[in-house]
């Protein structure tokens, strides 16, 4: 009975709220009716934050996972509330509320969105809006026997390859280098990392998921269908629900594997090198994945800034034979005995997260970074042609006028260079060399000092324009760029949205615009790049006027 008085009390409590402005702010409307629509009771100091009434414990929670300071100036729209869920029904009542006030919500997994659009805003004339975090949605089960995890989205890539290594030494999964990743959002662009030239990417081995869809429901793979379920891996976050959890496949890895990093400047042979990097990066053992890392750094000659390349390698094997596999296909990098180290798997991801050797395995389940954020700015690239020695020397010229400058190129070939264009929404397949990723970093919060960098890596990106990939210029979703274009409302149209979707899903856009628009025919989970819908009805089967 009183349950039921309680209940009933609620409802009147909300529906008053709804309709008194003066009395009740959005906040305490939102609140009330969360608290209507969960299954259990929560509680209003862990749960929500507002800029007002809890600010100190709001910047933080804003804060927590924002990768790019860039994201949180002064002048960027912030939240009017941070509301962490801590159940799957609080996450189906955040759409529901959301939706019966009029709110744009906005989810955040992990927080590393290279434009902040999951806890921020470029739309200066948006509706308000709500960030739903899923930071505390982080339980991960594995099943060695089944050799599959369940991982709930606010879990780190991190905590997930440890909870694997925890249970098994001959178990890992294909996914990214970056141990602080959310893998809420990591897996719905794709999810590459040091082991794709052998498995393929992380969305390429998710065997089920769990989503809240527009309506409020949680659906799970065969709830949601095929077409769904194919674009929730790799047709990028926010366009077509909120994931709640991954079930993964796992993949059999070395009890023993072998990394190595070997720099080389433009003084050591840097041009010529990578120029032969170019012609057997994507061809080379599957089970070998070098990565070039290109940086700045102190020319021993004449102390002026000279470029470094720094191959950084994950070997699914031992020295031997990665000495025999380097010495047929890539011996002019001179790899040696005294470069390699060989370690297990789960302590080949420390290293190829970059921190120092002394850093144990354990430190992953703290879901954090070693690294303090920074204003940056990124771009993608995906080659198909090698670039001639000519392109790489007017390359390093641009590269040495910027400040802090770096650039990444993955290997693809592989396992990559046999998985269907369209098999998920991630068409960057057979043919790819490599993928490129600019990236310029700055300290200075000025608006003058970003502007600097910015136009510095625009440039670089458009003098890059000759040498990769065209019709379209490919780009990595999960690399989001606002510059190549964005949604302005709500009401963004298929034409529009085709200049950014074409380059990071190809021929999968028009699919990926179908489904959007036959899950979510009233848009309501828009950003400044999700997918559009269409001006007419999609049915059951996905036909439409498209072709």
């Amino acid at each position: 009975m009183a349950s039921s008085i309680s209940i009933i009390l609620s409802s009147f409590i909300f529906l008053f709220s709804a309709s008194s402005a003066v009395s009740y702010t959005i906040q305490d409307q939102f609140y009330q009716c969360i608290t209507l629509h969960s299954d259990r009771s929560i509680p209003f100091s862990t749960a929500f934050f507002t800029p007002t009434s809890n600010a100190t414990s709001f910047n933080s929670i804003l804060k927590s996972t924002a990768q790019n300071l860039r994201c949180l100036a002064p002048s960027q729209p912030k939240p009017l509330l941070i509301f962490t869920a801590l159940s799957e029904s609080n996450v189906q009542a955040a759409v529901i509320c959301a939706k019966e006030l009029k709110l744009q919500l906005r989810v955040r997994s992990g927080g590393h969105d290279y434009e902040g659009i999951s806890y921020t805003s470029e739309m200066k004339r948006s509706m308000p809006f709500i960030l739903l975090d899923l930071a505390k949605l982080r339980a991960i089960k594995v099943d060695i026997e089944d050799n599959s995890a369940w991982v709930q989205a606010g879990a780190t890539i991190g905590e997930v390859y440890y909870r694997i290594a925890e249970k098994s030494k001959t178990h890992g999964y294909p996914a990214g280098l970056c141990t602080s990743l959310g893998i809420g959002g990591h897996i719905t662009g794709g999810a590459y990392g040091p082991m794709m030239r052998k498995y393929g990417l992380g969305a390429d081995n998710v065997v089920d998921a769990r989503i809240v869809d527009a309506t409020g429901r949680v659906l799970d793979r065969a709830l949601m269908g095929e077409d769904l379920f194919w674009a929730i891996r790799g047709g990028g976050g926010g366009s077509f629900g909120i994931l709640l959890a991954w079930k993964i496949r796992l993949v059999p890895v070395p009890s023993t594997v072998t990394v190595f990093t070997v720099p080389k400047t433009l003084e050591t042979g840097a041009t010529k090198i990578l120029n032969k990097w170019q012609h057997v990066a994507n061809k080379i053992d599957e089970d070998l994945f070098i990565r070039v890392l290109i940086t700045t750094a102190s020319s021993t000659k004449n102390g002026k800034k000279t470029v470094q390349t720094a191959y950084q390698a994950l070997f699914l094997g031992k020295t031997d034979r990665l000495l025999h596999v380097m010495n047929h296909s890539f011996p002019e990098l001179g790899l040696t005995r005294k470069n390699c180290v060989e370690m297990s798997w789960i302590e080949s991801v420390i290293y190829i997260a970059g921190y120092p050797s002394s850093i144990k395995p354990e430190f992953l389940l703290q879901g954090k970074s070693l690294f303090p954020p920074v204003n940056f700015k990124a771009k993608s690239d995906f080659l198909r042609v090698p670039v001639p020695e000519t392109g790489l020397e007017g390359m390093w010229k641009k590269f040495l006028e910027e400040d802090s400058p770096m650039m990444i190129w993955n290997p693809y070939g592989g396992m990559m260079g046999k998985i269907s264009e369209s098999s998920i929404p991630f068409p960057h397949r057979k043919g790819v060399i490599c993928k490129i990723q600019y990236l310029t970093s700055w300290i200075e919060g000025d608006k003058k000092y970003a502007d600097k960098h910015i136009n510095w890596i625009r440039g670089l990106y458009e003098y890059m324009g000759t040498f990769v990939s065209k019709f379209p210029r490919e780009a990595y979703v999960n690399y989001r760029d606002l510059d190549l274009g964005m949604n302005r409302n709500a009401n963004s149209n298929f034409l529009e949205a085709s200049v950014w979707g074409k380059k990071y899903f190809k021929n999968n856009y028009d699919r990926l615009v179908l489904v959007k628009t036959k899950v979510d025919p009233d848009n309501f989970f828009w950003h400044e790049q999700s997918l559009p819908i269409l001006p007419f009805k999609v049915g059951k089967e996905g036909k439409s006027l498209i072709h």
